[in-house]
């Protein structure tokens, strides 16, 4: 591609209001998140934000009026008539597979939100229908991109850590799904690709859930065994308050130091062993970008445009979100079989 040509991008599925609830920063419910993907793509001056797909025909056109673009009600009518450079979707959590498969199959490149899918076999047919096309295929899991992740991250690449011997991540708050493993598979995909971003494959995997509020297993608790030896454990729920301060947070610990997560974006520190004295990162006053949690998606697409258009793979490829997938499976096994349930290699 031109490096110089503006980059047509649809979006698939914009969600919330089209009446900018959320562009400028506060609170933002996750259901809200389509808006983010409406943002970049109506702002990146690199970007030609040529279409909006959407189900109902008024409350699309409303949306597309507000971003300054077309609006459609059928996939294949916007990538006949726009034929974009790149497809980001943005569906509810369970509507995942049908829109995903029609823009693989037409081969178009496309970013996809998190979860990749709920079911197994609807994951692998996307995967192998990609493979097939060899379609340039991302899944946002844009927490990779938070400024305390990139700090974690090179702080074990450079051995400040030393071997790792456990890893810990808890992340609450609300959520409403008519599926029983909706907080495991929607929202801690997020913890499994952390994990496995910091600390290398999760061999196996032992699970407690509990369904005492009703609605599924809302609320869970897994243990972790690394490939390298290491260990790790995983807290998730939807009976808990995203306004709650440290509604999430990450320790990651070696024979060499100590490294901690707050809040994604909000905090990093560091400590070596046997120091009583650590660093520490928060964001300084006029660094809105890095405190900002949807910014994290920013960092993302940048990233992706980049390799996009230099031919490359994805910064993220959607087999991260097969990935997570599989470990969700891998527990709910286990905590229906009572056992241990180990992980294939990548």
């Amino acid at each position: 591609m031109s490096i110089d040509r503006k980059l047509k991008v649809a979006l698939i599925g914009a969600g919330g209001s089209a009446n900018g609830r959320g562009l400028s920063g506060g609170f933002q419910s996750p259901g809200s998140w389509g808006l983010q993907h409406a943002r970049i793509w109506a702002t990146r001056p690199d970007v030609h934000f040529c279409a909006i797909v959407g189900r109902d025909a008024q409350r699309t056109q409303e949306k597309a009026q507000f971003y300054g673009t077309k609006a459609y009600t059928r996939i294949a009518d916007m990538l006949e008539q726009e034929v974009p450079d790149l497809v980001s979707m943005c569906l509810p959590n369970q509507g995942h597979f049908d829109a995903t498969l029609e823009v693989i199959r037409a081969g178009f490149p496309l970013l996809v939100e998190k979860p990749l899918v709920f079911d197994l076999k609807e994951a692998d047919i996307l995967m192998n229908e990609a493979a097939k096309r060899n379609v340039f295929f991302a899944i946002n899991f844009n927490h990779r991109f938070a400024k305390p992740v990139e700090l974690a991250h090179a702080a074990i690449m450079e051995g400040r850590l030393g071997e790792l011997t456990f890893a810990s991540w808890r992340f609450g708050g609300e959520g409403q799904s008519g599926h029983p493993h909706a907080n495991l598979i929607e929202t801690q995909c997020h913890g499994f690709d952390m994990l496995e971003y910091l600390c290398g494959p999760i061999e196996s995997v032992m699970a407690e859930m509990t369904d005492k509020t009703g609605g599924g297993y809302r609320t869970l608790s897994l243990a972790l065994r690394f490939r390298s030896g290491a260990v790790g454990s995983l807290i998730g729920t939807y009976d808990s308050s995203y306004a709650y301060p440290d509604t999430h947070r990450v320790e990651i610990d070696g024979t060499r130091g100590r490294s901690v997560i707050y809040d994604t974006v909000k905090r990093y520190t560091y400590h070596a062993a046997g120091n009583e004295m650590g660093e520490s990162w928060e964001a300084g006053y006029f660094n809105d970008a890095d405190r900002e949690f949807h910014r994290t998606f920013d960092k993302h697409v940048e990233s992706l445009l980049l390799a996009l258009r230099n031919g490359e793979a994805p910064p993220i490829d959607a087999r991260a979100g097969y990935r997570a997938l599989l470990l969700a499976e891998a527990a709910i096994r286990s905590y229906e079989s009572g056992c241990r349930v180990c992980i294939p290699e990548h």
